[in-house]
């Protein structure tokens, strides 16, 4: 990838990378000043990557997963629902993605997580998110050649859970988030890294049920996500909001013994201000300033969309998926995200599989995208596995 950059074109290089990272193309706000309330109103946010579903079983069932039973990969989904593993258990889990392979060929996304439950009612987690941009070759105006980088993020969590009863468990992550978009060097003196710090909360709830005679679990989730201060890059004074995130959903475990079905039902709405429209003057016309505190962008996501409730509606992405297990051996996966195409425009089917051997798991997922959907034919990868009680 080629950038050309020179003495004013710094940040407008950081905003890009922003927005490219975060799927969305967007003809009328490219410097993030909507001028049509009719148009494609995107949010933008800091490091968008935090919002990747980085593991291949939730991302085989259309990004669902915030109520599925407990695994490894739940420290990024619902870190609350580890604490209904088994007391002693520890469980370890990788994965890689190649990212945004239809734009270049050498990002991708890596996830390392593990837990440990202590006792019946405490557990602990950690986790390492790593996102490569691969590498990109800067020229000034005259096409002078100004070096390659490297930009990367990532993110190092440490999570806790705790079972409050039988069917009820609390969660949690505090986050620690570096952004580094020019690789550890510096274009026309700005050093492009920032950082950060947030906090996860959730809650996982489940309840046995009778289903037509047959056994089930009814589960639900919430997770609000990335609640944190703002990112601040080195060299610039504008600071940009974290993709603090509200995700809550259900799932149904249908069966008994080794095969079972599970179908998922999420609902995932971004907690950052939507832009406003603002008018020929540059003043606001419709809609609410952006540049406000922490807490006013939060509560205020839910009322400040231009084209009101109705625009806050389209904000709302539905994820769904389902999970098929044969002899407890075998898993079958499918699912389905939408999101609005004045939002994001990046609805498409996601498919997967999975095997089970003793303590070991292989997962797969496939994401079918059409058209232009930069995220066409995103493959994932991952392995986990899981030692049964310490002595």
């Amino acid at each position: 990838m080629k950038i050309r950059s020179n003495n004013t074109s710094t940040k407008k290089w950081t905003l890009l990378i922003l927005i490219l990272l975060h799927q969305v193309v967007s003809a009328q706000s490219i410097n993030g000043i909507q001028t049509d309330a009719s148009a494609r109103n995107n949010i933008y946010t800091a490091v968008p990557f935090l919002l990747i579903t980085p593991q291949p079983r939730s991302g085989a069932m259309g990004n669902a997963g915030v109520a599925l039973d407990p695994d490894a990969n739940s420290t990024v989904m619902n870190t609350s629902a580890l604490a209904f593993l088994t007391a002693g258990d520890f469980g370890i889990s990788c994965s890689y993605s190649p990212w945004l392979k239809q734009l270049a060929p050498d990002m991708s996304i890596s996830y390392l997580s593990g837990y440990y439950r202590v006792n019946q009612r405490n557990t602990v987690s950690a986790s390492i998110r790593y996102f490569s941009m691969g590498d990109i070759n800067f020229s000034d105006e005259n096409f002078q050649n100004l070096g390659v980088y490297s930009p990367s993020e990532a993110a190092f969590d440490l999570g806790y859970s705790l079972r409050l009863g039988p069917d009820f468990a609390l969660g949690g992550n505090v986050r620690y988030i570096s952004s580094n978009l020019f690789g550890g060097g510096t274009v026309n003196g700005n050093r492009g890294s920032g950082k950060a710090l947030a906090v996860d909360i959730s809650a996982f709830q489940k309840s046995d049920i009778t289903l037509a005679g047959t056994p089930a679990i009814l589960s639900f989730g919430l997770n609000l996500s990335n609640i944190g201060t703002k990112m601040t890059y080195r060299n610039t004074a504008q600071s940009y909001f974290l993709p603090a995130n509200m995700k809550i959903g259900s799932a149904l475990k249908i069966g008994e013994g080794q095969n079972k079905l599970t179908l998922l039902l999420d609902f995932n709405k971004l907690m950052a201000p939507t832009q406003p429209v603002y008018g020929p003057d540059g003043n606001i016309v419709k809609g609410r300033d952006p540049n406000r505190s922490v807490p006013s962008g939060i509560f205020g996501s839910f009322s400040d969309a231009p084209g009101g409730f109705r625009e806050e509606l389209k904000e709302v992405g539905i994820s769904t998926g389902a999970e098929m297990s044969f002899r407890d051996v075998l898993y079958l996966r499918a699912g389905y995200l939408y999101q609005h195409p004045e939002k994001a425009n990046t609805s498409y089917l996601t498919l997967g599989l999975g095997v089970h051997y003793s303590s070991l798991s292989l997962d797969f997922s496939y994401l079918v995208g059409s058209g232009y959907n930069p995220l066409r034919n995103t493959l994932r990868f991952g392995i986990q596995t899981k030692f049964r009680k310490f002595k």
